[in-house]
């Protein structure tokens, strides 16, 4: 039966003929959200015409992996349905000179690495940081900073901008709220707190439509994950690599997930079972003991499958200094060990604390209570999704290390290496990564530089390149230990390059020769080709380690700039941050 009929509907022939041409091609997530939409734009609509008084209101978010992005919008559409006029904006978009013509100004950013703005934060960080920042004292502001407690300089970008506004005069609207990797209950917060001071300061208040109108009750996020069903999961990496790379296929049906060539996949693990039975059984407890965590009472050993216990920080260890009756560990925690501390925490984890200080006097439940959610760890994801419709494919390398006398494993990774079967039910839910996506146009050139895992979402590109049939060139450059076992999807390249989907390939295999070649190595061999692409408008794609291979390809590229562009480095690196301002420089580090 039609959705749509002409005798019980207030559409005409034509628009009905329309509606039910499309209504049939969409699931039942886009269809509610699809009703939702209408309902709260009209909603919206009827009561903005009544408001004859408006608020203007600037939303500025710097964002690396899209979450600050992705709040700093939700945070403008419920401005927008409170009746204010709201600019939302990335900082990398917004001119600086605005900020003088503003009165109030939300910023939401993120602090990536040891405590460095964000690629799209950064021009505007130092603008603000500069002689040429402007004087503020019209402007009130708030800032939601986010950060992560497990690195030492959490939150810190949002600190700065919160000071640095305040130096420049500029007025607290409310005061800035920093959020740990659990986010989302903190944001709503602040939220709250700066509509209240907006309604306190004479803003007009405007009904907000019942989000529950807009919203289906079955929307899986990463606090309702998607059970997806594993179809897949074989190693890549030939007998005899030093490495394990595991190729996952995860079945979306009924999922309702959308997601895009460049947006993330997060997982949710479980502790490795040996791990967690070593802390056990050091604390002479019970495995069976049951412990509550958030009102729900589970048997000590499942509880802390689910718990962070592999990652130390500063937190953490105050917390269980209260259960300690240990002077040693007392002193390790003063001021005066803070350089030793800090030097503890790498590469170290919870059993350590345990094994290394005795004298512990703790219940099973004072030490769950102690320690955060296990957090979802993201990949980027490998798949198309009109390649592979109601499916998605990840790419994870296995981590495994000695240290400190014991073998290490990475949570996620070795959980899908060792314990994750097909048939079994793994907790998802998509990430959307705003700030890594292919090109507007179809025919503008891409280079990719993706070495190891890092030639994930390159797979990703080329399987969408290929559904849509892009014209554009594509350029990969890929590296990893050895040719013979570690050459990640080699057939699928090799297949790409053949059909002209991928139009040329440089490859870096580091263990196989005398001295060390890297993708950098090659990129300068090819820096006239590469420097011409550059000039012809090619985007450029950076994806894994941040540590050493982005910064070395960085410093690659503005050396190929400046040699084959006749440039300083100083407009080689003006030259790349024009790129990053037409988002022809993107990067997806971790």
């Amino acid at each position: 039966m039609l959705p749509f009929q002409v005798t019980n509907s207030p559409f005409n022939e034509e628009q009905v003929e329309l509606l039910n041409r499309l209504w049939p091609t969409l699931n039942s997530a886009q269809k509610l959200w699809l009703s939702g939409y209408l309902a709260a734009t009209e909603s919206v609509g009827a009561l903005q015409q009544e408001s004859s008084v408006t608020k203007e209101v600037t939303v500025l978010y710097g964002s690396q992996t899209g979450n600050a992005q992705k709040l700093a919008e939700k945070v403008g559409e419920t401005l927008k349905h409170r009746g204010f006029h709201v600019t939302v904006s990335s900082m990398l978009d917004f001119k600086p000179n605005e900020l003088k013509k503003m009165n109030t100004l939300l910023i939401v950013v993120s602090t990536y690495g040891e405590g460095e703005p964000p690629d799209n934060a950064l021009s505007f960080y130092e603008f603000l940081h500069s002689k040429r920042a402007p004087k503020l004292d019209h402007l009130r502001f708030s800032v939601l900073a986010l950060g992560d407690t497990s690195y030492e300089h959490f939150c810190k970008t949002g600190k700065d901008f919160d000071k640095r506004l305040e130096e420049l005069g500029g007025k607290r609207l409310y005061e800035r709220v920093d959020c740990d990797v659990d986010y989302e209950e903190k944001a709503v917060k602040w939220l709250e707190g700066v509509l209240a001071e907006l309604d306190k300061q004479g803003a007009v208040s405007v009904a907000t439509t019942s989000s529950a109108q807009a919203k289906p009750t079955t929307i899986y996020s990463r606090k309702h994950p998607f059970q997806a069903e594993v179809l897949e999961n074989i190693n890549l990496n030939g007998r005899g690599s030093n490495k394990e790379t595991r190729h996952i296929e995860l079945s979306l049906e009924g999922s309702g997930f959308v997601f895009e060539p460049g947006d993330a996949l997060g997982v949710f693990p479980k502790n490795d079972p040996e791990l967690v039975d070593a802390m056990i059984q050091k604390m002479k407890w019970n495995p069976d003991i049951l412990v509550s965590i958030e009102e729900k009472e589970e048997p000590l050993r499942e509880a802390l499958q689910f718990l962070e216990v592999t990652v130390l920080t500063e937190q953490l260890l105050q917390k269980l200094a209260e259960f300690s009756k240990n002077d040693e560990f007392h002193s390790f925690l003063s001021s005066e060990q803070e350089a030793k501390r800090k030097e503890y925490m790498k590469g170290r984890d919870v059993l350590d604390v345990l094994c290394d200080f005795d004298s512990w006097e703790m219940t099973p439940q004072q030490f769950v209570s102690s320690l955060r959610k296990l957090q979802p760890r993201f990949y980027s994801i490998a798949s198309s999704l009109l390649a592979y419709p109601d499916e998605v494919h990840i790419t994870v390398g296995a981590v495994r290390y000695e240290a400190h006398g014991r073998l290490r494993k990475g949570v996620c990774s070795t959980f899908c290496a060792e314990r994750l079967h097909i048939g079994d039910k793994l907790p998802v839910f998509v990430h959307q990564n705003p700030n890594f996506k292919l090109p507007e146009h179809t025919h503008t050139p891409i280079i990719m530089i993706g070495p190891g895992t890092g030639v994930a979402p390159f797979r990703a590109f080329m399987q969408e390149r290929e559904a849509i049939g892009a014209k554009g060139k594509s350029w990969l450059f890929f590296g990893d230990q050895h040719f013979v076992t570690d050459f990640l999807y080699q057939t699928e390249w090799q297949t790409w390059l053949k059909n002209g989907v991928l139009t040329k390939m440089d490859v870096a295999f580091s263990r196989d020769t005398k001295e060390k070649v890297y993708v950098q190595h090659r990129m300068i061999e090819q820096s006239k080709e590469l420097f011409r692409w550059l000039e012809e408008g090619a985007a450029v794609y950076v994806c894994g380690d941040k540590q050493r291979m982005a910064r070395d390809v960085h410093e690659t590229l503005i050396h190929i700039i400046a040699k084959e562009g006749n440039m300083t480095s100083e407009q080689a690196e003006a030259y790349i941050a024009e790129m990053q301002k037409q988002k022809r420089y993107q990067r997806d580090i971790y």
